[in-house]
């Protein structure tokens, strides 16, 4: 995993939430191109987007592993327009739930909402495989303690070692009721993942009484959390 800083040229700015394309052309002139949510704020200069390697995938391991400074990448975006939130227009609480490195468009609205000066009161759930996948742990973690309107849960589902401080299983209803107690009635929710987790987490919300326009979602790749 690497989060990877961008210096662009005539970017229009973006929500949290969108993503970007990367389109990268071999010298036969074989392209590929990969979508990434962006995790940069729009309160910054720079674009920022956090790549999850992969080593089958094509676009990926170049930019974890052969890209340096100076290269010149081909982006186009910012692309996408449901899933995203703003500070400025939303006032309800927000209820992020991530999977994975679904976590990055969330970090983004985090980050915005931090920023901003927003007073919305928000919590992440936030699950994981192992302590070694979780991203943004020690800048989730000081959130958390610095900001009173933030509530972080963390939870593993294939690690039960000694010494995490979070929960060790999926994410479950009571998971999910407990912190819609501590927002209000009706939130704003975001959930992002791989295609299961989402599933999942959506029903999750539903059947805690959440409305189902209110729950917004992205989803990514065959594997689960």
């Amino acid at each position: 995993m690497k989060t990877i800083r961008f210096a662009v040229s005539n970017w229009p700015g973006h929500l949290p939430g969108q993503h970007a394309d990367v389109r990268l052309t071999a010298e036969d002139g074989y392209r590929a191109e990969r979508s990434y949510s962006i995790a940069s704020p729009p309160e910054i200069s720079t674009l920022e987007l956090t790549v999850d390697r992969l080593d089958d995938g094509e676009v990926s391991p170049f930019l974890t592993g052969e890209l340096r400074p100076d290269d010149t990448i081909q982006l186009r975006g910012p692309i996408g327009g449901y899933f995203v939130w703003s500070a400025f227009e939303r006032r309800q609480p927000l209820l992020l739930v991530g999977g994975g490195s679904g976590i990055v468009p969330l970090m983004c609205m985090l980050r915005h909402r931090t920023l901003a000066g927003s007073a919305v009161p928000a919590a992440l759930l936030y699950s994981s495989r192992t302590r070694e996948d979780v991203i943004y742990q020690e800048e989730l973690t000081a959130l958390a303690r610095s900001d009173p309107g933030f509530t972080l849960r963390m939870t593993l589902t294939r690690d039960s070692a000694p010494g995490w401080p979070g929960r060790v299983g999926r994410i479950d209803l009571p998971a999910v009721q407990a912190l819609l107690e501590g927002l209000g009635a009706v939130v704003d929710s975001f959930v992002c993942g791989p295609d299961g987790f989402v599933e999942t987490a959506s029903g999750l919300l539903l059947q805690a009484g959440q409305p189902r326009d209110a729950i917004r979602t992205e989803r990514f790749g065959p594997t689960g959390t």
